[in-house]
């Protein structure tokens, strides 16, 4: 037998397993529009992968996906033919192996090779050749080489070469500059160039995972106990610093904590600390699902109750499950928020979290920047009014609503607000500024927008509305 034989007879090299594992949820986000977070944890947990494999995965995925509009601009270079033109599963073998070469620590020649490898395992040898000569010309730059010869010169477009530079679509970009110029929490003038960079840079930085200490269950000093640190602004917050699996906790694994960004935290705490006269007992959360502001505001509520109001019937139950630990007579409605089934002027407090386009989150959720489109934004604007509209509909005179978006579009915050506010003359905005104790750089009010580069929060928004 020649050597040559029995080279062509030895048996393939199988594919890294945590690479497989990352291809593979990947191509559920993107082939099958599946969410990143849930298809991630799912494929760790039934691939039993834990500690730095879990962790090397994770960076896989989210970066790979939060790069995915960058990488695609430097494909286009090194690929003969149009990139739509390219089998969906092939690209994402690509933009893989252009995250370890360009945003990793990996060995370009490992990079290489293991893509190769796990083209040959997922896709068949004829895929390989063209995935070694494109990762190999992507091999021959840095990050840096690579945006300054494919993103437009900063002098000439900025927000083009951000879009390059940042990993994020223009018409973001556009957007969050127009929030940073205009609206609350608005950057001093002349240094607006300069928070849109440092906003855009902070989103692309993995978020840390986030508890809550649900009030009268559980407290910060037991969440510390377990391994997190204090949160910076929210009384009720702790940093979960290992980056360990918040289900091991106890107080997480029972209902007593959970897991809920600090931004998160703050607007539901401050429309429990609005004032209202006389009667305080019945509140309302009418846009619930999954339920973590609600079980925060149960747990707020003192001697009354909560209604939890949630169109659809299996995020109705992801609410159930948050308020499973907190004693009351709280209720979860499976109904439509813009038809209400309870008379008006009901309730003390209400809260409407509306659907929005999420861009608040993207730190979090790295598909959704390049899943969005501005035509998202103009179609939930109708229902956003709606619910806004309900809400003060529901809330007794002297009682308060609180409008809230995980979002900074202008398009989804204040106009929506003077919208709404327009068309009536029985509710008000107040600074809601108070509300939020010891949190810097709020603006000139009355509604507040926290930021990831200035918070360290999600891009939460919120405006406070009294009836009168």
């Amino acid at each position: 037998m020649t050597d040559r034989n029995a080279r062509n007879r030895a048996p393939q090299r199988r594919p890294d397993r945590v690479r497989k594992v990352a291809y593979q949820v990947i191509r559920q986000v993107t082939g099958e529009g599946g969410y990143a977070n849930l298809a991630l944890n799912k494929a760790l947990r039934d691939a039993k992968l834990g500690g730095r494999d879990a962790a090397f995965c994770t960076e896989l995925v989210h970066g790979t996906l939060r790069w995915q509009g960058t990488y695609d601009a430097f494909l286009k270079r090194c690929v003969s033919r149009p990139l739509a033109d390219l089998d969906p599963e092939l690209l994402d073998v690509l933009r893989l192996g252009a995250h370890q070469l360009l945003n990793m620590r990996v060995d370009s020649y490992a990079a290489v090779d293991e893509m190769v490898t796990l083209t040959r395992s997922e896709l068949g040898q004829k895929r390989t050749g063209l995935v070694n000569a494109v990762l190999r010309k992507i091999s021959q730059r840095t990050l840096d080489q690579w945006i300054s010869t494919t993103a437009p010169h900063p002098d000439d477009d900025l927000l083009g070469y951000l879009a390059i530079a940042e990993a994020h679509p223009r018409w973001v970009i556009e957007s969050f500059d127009r929030a940073l110029a205009a609206g609350p929490g608005a950057a001093p003038p002349g240094e607006t160039t300069h928070e849109l960079e440092r906003l855009l840079v902070a989103d692309n930085d993995p978020p840390r995972v986030m508890l809550v200490a649900r009030p009268g269950l559980a407290d910060v000093d037991e969440l510390v106990a377990s391994g997190a640190s204090p949160a910076q602004w929210s009384p009720y917050g702790a940093v979960l610093d290992s980056g360990g699996d918040p289900g091991l906790i106890a107080a997480v694994a029972t209902g007593r904590a959970g897991v809920q960004d600090e931004g998160s935290q703050l607007v539901a705490v401050a429309l429990a600390s609005a004032k209202v006269d006389g009667d305080d007992a019945h509140w309302l959360d009418l846009c619930a699902g999954p339920g973590g502001k609600s079980a925060l505001l149960a747990a707020l509520v003192q001697d009354g109750e909560l209604t939890a109001v949630e169109p659809l019937k299996h995020r109705a139950d992801l609410v159930r499950q948050n308020l499973r630990a907190i004693p009351g007579n709280h209720k979860v409605l499976v109904g439509d928020g813009t038809k209400p089934t309870w008379p008006a002027a009901s309730y003390d407090r209400v809260l409407a979290d509306v659907p929005c386009s999420g861009l608040g989150a993207l730190r979090r959720r790295p598909e959704a920047r390049w899943r969005r489109t501005p035509e998202d934004v103009e179609e939930l604007r109708p229902l956003q009014e709606a619910l806004l509209d309900s809400a003060i509909t529901s809330v007794r005179p002297g009682g308060v609503v609180a409008y809230v978006t995980c979002s900074p579009h202008p398009d989804e915050t204040r106009a929506v607000v003077d919208a709404v506010l327009g068309r009536r003359d029985d509710a008000a905005l107040e600074d809601a500024r108070p509300l939020f104790p010891g949190v810097p750089d709020l603006g000139d009010g009355p509604d507040v927008q926290l930021w990831p580069h200035l918070h360290g929060t999600d891009a939460m928004y919120l405006a406070l509305i009294r009836r009168s």
